[in-house]
């Protein structure tokens, strides 16, 4: 669990939470557990985001969102450093957790408050999708686990060409942009 939330806290964004709740769903009496350790490993992992923040993420959170957005994070940090870092890292995905680790970075948050608001947020996160597990029982985790293995091809291919669908939307945005600058 730790590593598992460490490389989705630093690099690529894994399925944490299937991972949590098969774990919480094969043993119950270790649902905390488990919560702890991906909530440290996430936190630990986004050191690496929080490192090329704090040297120079400033251009790169600039060039990922627009300008009015990247002011209303700034200005969120600077008023609620923790809150604002804390509630997206409760979040489930699709939610863009690493630019807000990158606007944390940027806004010069303090590491230890940075480190203990992500782990407070993945904490909450963790522990509610693991009494989730126990409450709603194997058969969520089941249909999860079954729709993943039978569709397992079909769900590469959704996200193979979603990412080409990204990566051709940003480069004509970025040729929008050129042209409008010339």
């Amino acid at each position: 669990m730790l590593v598992v939330g460490a490389v989705d806290g630093a690099f690529i964004g894994l399925p944490v939470d299937a991972v949590v709740a098969g774990y919480v769903y094969q043993n119950h009496a270790r649902f905390v557990l488990y919560a702890l350790m991906a909530s440290a490993g996430s936190a630990l992992g986004s050191i690496v985001i929080y490192l090329i923040g704090y040297k120079g993420g400033e251009e790169l959170l600039r060039k990922r969102i627009p300008a009015a957005r990247f002011e209303k994070i700034h200005q969120a940090f600077d008023k609620h450093p923790f809150w604002s870092l804390m509630l997206p890292a409760m979040l489930p995905p699709p939610t863009p957790f690493k630019l807000f680790v990158l606007a944390a970075a940027v806004s010069e948050m303090g590491f230890t408050r940075f480190l203990l608001a992500i782990f407070s947020g993945r904490m909450v996160r963790f522990l509610l999708l693991g009494l989730l597990t126990i409450r709603l029982g194997p058969d969520v985790v089941h249909l999860f686990g079954t729709v993943f293995k039978q569709h397992y091809y079909l769900l590469l291919e959704a996200i193979i060409v979603g990412l080409i669908v990204w990566f051709v939307m940003r480069r004509r945005k970025r040729r929008r942009v050129i042209a409008r600058s010339t």
